[in-house]
């Protein structure tokens, strides 16, 4: 018996790593799911998904959410972190992780796939300024707008259709002849009174001042140039659906990837890597889908199965087995967890308290929050959040600024500062309420303020305190994004380190100042001491690179 073995570390939580999961901690083995943005994956955008077999309709993150608790109540345990490396050499390897190492017989790559950029001029240089990559995260930013599509697959069809409920008009730009999605996905958009389509076209150019306002198309057949201007003072939106990219980074050297950049298995999702396997979207084949991800999560697990029995008995290393999390009614184990939450008023369910415990109970300090209000239902919403929270362990407790009763407190609000318990500012602070996505980067802001926080190798840590500031980072996010949590913690993680640094985070929704003071169109969006503005998730090492740059 080795407590610190597992038997299987699946790296990425969406539809594959979530089926292995099931099946491995059903079948009594240790299994972990390391994570490090939004368990589910790329399909919780994804506002209806139709075809997956007995479920009629169900959005992607509800899909997913059930897969999830069926795992967990199997047992199956669940870390956010970011996988750094793979130590994949011996019997027992080393899964390299941003809270620290973890030993496993056997690993599963399920890290799906990214958006793929198409490279035309100005692509870059607009990214947040009107060019952008997901409709669920960024398309309120363009309501009554015109906004253009660049694809002809499944998502610029699926995801067309779902811009019209912002956009004024809908222009999709594809250099096929037609979709090449489905007959029954391509229909929609085909039929869509917003949505009209331009075949053989292709983007050469997207252009403006500090946002977008015109796009030049090409004709492929006859080489003719279009170009869509936005109405006198305003923008347009430029989405891009072109595919996606294998993420592969971590294997890139190991000789399992095609020209392409995905993963080779075997039917049984074996790599050429003793011990590998990998499942989902970062493999190579012909169809990329929820069920056929399952499908490959499910045999992945099968041969897993194998793989770690043979390993107890080599070894003599047999980690324990999972523990079964019997279904409490009306609280876990499905959708009624949430729904009772829902009832009783509460934030929390009694899933997510099981793992609020084991962070709780690792943080070192107490904290105070501190609560600035204001008279929208949102002060209310995070006044009860942070109640409830606090209510859950002895580590926190809730407080309000001072003259925050008479008002006079200074600044936007709401807010909820982290402070240490005799109230020095961390540097940590959440405008809104931290919903959503947010929930888990709070929560983990939380741990960092407290100690010992997410590791980072000791030449990181140095560099993070070598910067002299003052550093002042808004990150300014939308609680549907499932990009945003990466660069969240990232910078909070930092923040918690240096004194010198703050990292401030904004919901959106709540604060439409920031959205025209910034021009922003795209979210994440990071405002560095209020005149350097970057966008796109960012982990700690890309945001060290900006910071260690000469402060304006």
């Amino acid at each position: 018996m080795r407590e610190n073995v597992y038997d299987a570390v699946v790296v990425g939580g969406g539809p594959a790593g979530l089926t292995a999961a099931i099946y491995l901690a059903r079948a009594r083995y240790r299994v972990l799911v390391v994570e490090k943005e939004k368990f589910g994956g790329q399909i919780t955008i994804t506002s209806q998904v139709v075809n997956y077999p007995g479920v009629e309709s169900a959005g992607g993150e509800e899909l997913t959410a059930v897969m999830r608790r069926q795992a967990m109540n199997f047992g199956a345990e669940f870390l956010m972190a970011e996988v750094e490396g793979l130590e994949l050499d011996g019997d027992v390897k080393t899964v390299k992780t941003s809270a620290g190492p973890l030993q496993t017989f056997g690993v599963l790559l399920a890290t799906g796939a990214h958006p793929r950029k198409v490279g035309f001029q100005g692509e870059e240089e607009f990214r947040g300024r009107g060019v952008a990559y997901c409709a669920t995260c960024d398309g309120e930013f363009f309501t009554g707008k015109d906004v253009y599509v660049v694809g002809g697959g499944f998502a610029a069809a699926e995801e067309s259709v779902f811009l019209t409920r912002y956009a004024k008009t809908v222009t999709i730009l594809m250099v096929t002849e037609d979709f090449t999605c489905a007959q029954a996905v391509a229909d929609p958009a085909r039929n869509h009174e917003k949505i009209r389509i331009l075949t053989r076209t292709t983007v050469k150019e997207a252009g403006g001042d500090h946002t977008l306002r015109y796009v030049v198309c090409e004709n492929l057949d006859t080489g003719e140039e279009q170009i869509f201007r936005a109405p006198e003072g305003e923008g347009l939106g430029l989405f891009v659906f072109a595919g996606y990219e294998p993420a592969t980074e971590l294997v890139k050297d190991l000789g399992v990837l095609d020209e392409q950049g995905y993963v080779k298995t075997d039917t049984d999702q074996k790599t050429a890597v003793e011990g590998l396997y990998a499942a989902g979207d970062v493999c190579v084949k012909n169809l990329r889908q929820v069920v056929t991800a399952v499908g490959d999560g499910a045999r992945a697990a099968t041969e897993l199965e194998k793989y770690a029995r043979a390993m107890q008995e080599k070894t003599g290393i047999h980690p324990r087995q999972p523990v079964t999390r019997l279904e409490k009614s009306g609280e876990t184990g499905s959708r009624d967890g949430e729904a009772a939450a829902e009832k009783r008023g509460s934030f929390i369910t009694e899933e997510m308290k099981g793992q609020l415990e084991g962070v709780f109970g690792r943080m070192e300090r107490p904290l105070r929050l501190k609560l600035r209000l204001d008279e929208r239902p949102v002060s209310s919403e995070l006044k009860a959040f942070m109640e409830e929270l606090a209510a859950l362990t002895e580590k926190l407790s809730v407080s309000m600024e001072e003259n925050e009763k008479d008002g006079s407190a200074g600044g936007p609000r709401p807010r909820v500062s982290v402070c240490l318990e005799d109230g020095t500012d961390t540097g940590l602070a959440f405008y809104g309420a931290p919903g959503g996505h947010e929930f888990n980067s709070f929560i983990i802001g939380l741990y960092n303020a407290a100690g010992p926080g997410q590791p980072l190798d000791l030449r990181v840590l140095e560099r993070i305190r070598r910067i002299s500031g003052p550093v002042k980072m808004q990150i300014l996010v939308s609680l549907t994004c499932t990009m945003c949590p990466e660069l969240v913690m990232a910078a909070q993680r930092m923040a918690a380190e240096n004194p010198r640094i703050s990292a401030c985070v904004y919901d959106l929704n709540h604060f439409p100042e920031l959205r025209e003071k910034y021009q922003v169109m795209s979210v994440p969006c990071l405002v560095i001491n209020e005149n350097q503005i970057y966008f796109g998730k960012k982990n700690v090492g890309q945001l060290l690179e900006i910071l260690e740059k000469p402060v304006v």
